[in-house]
């Protein structure tokens, strides 16, 4: 965790080097951050039997066709399979980052846009402040502060960020569903 900092001035919030106009924010909440660890287990089941099927599809093939031709496959097959647990030996990796990655407790900056700003510290109850300070920066345009906080990079496709929504109805929708 780096650190980075975070600071209002004239109407803008600033973290690190990004600039976000106050009059565009439009939430500031603070939330823990979890590791899609099902997710990333059935990413890599998938991938892994995928990748599994093919080689071994590929490899049949192979042999059919060095039956009918005659001739030795045994270069292709090996050149499968080297690619084979190459891949596995990747998605594996992908796969323990995944499930070995911690929750972070983090202070969220939501934009009109598609712009979000993630912050986070080694105190939850200092995020929580920063919150009331921001908001307050939002409803009053003199007030200035600066604040050093950490930094993470978090990948959406390994943590869970934001709200879930349940929808009902549509096409191409993409939710969780919660028991």
């Amino acid at each position: 965790m780096g650190s980075i900092d975070l600071r209002v001035s004239k109407r803008l919030l600033w973290v690190g080097g990004a600039a976000y106009p106050l009059h565009n924010i439009v939430r500031v909440y603070t939330l823990t951050v979890r590791p899609r660890r099902k997710d990333a287990t059935i990413r890599f089941l998938k991938s892994t039997t995928i990748t599994l099927a093919t080689a071994i599809a590929l490899t049949i093939l192979s042999a059919m066709t060095a039956v009918a031709s005659g001739e030795a496959a045994g270069l292709l097959v090996t050149f499968v399979w080297l690619g084979t647990v190459a891949a596995i030996i990747y998605f594996f990796v992908e796969l323990v980052l995944v499930l070995s990655a911690q929750s972070h407790f983090v202070l969220a900056v939501e934009t009109s846009g598609a712009s979000t700003a993630v912050v986070t510290s080694n105190n939850p109850h200092h995020l929580t402040q920063l919150v009331g300070h921001i908001v307050h920066a939002i409803e009053n345009p003199e007030f200035e502060f600066h604040v050093t906080v950490g930094t993470i990079n978090i990948s959406p496709k390994n943590y869970y960020f934001g709200d879930n929504v349940n929808m009902y109805g549509g096409t191409g929708n993409v939710g969780m569903v919660s028991a």
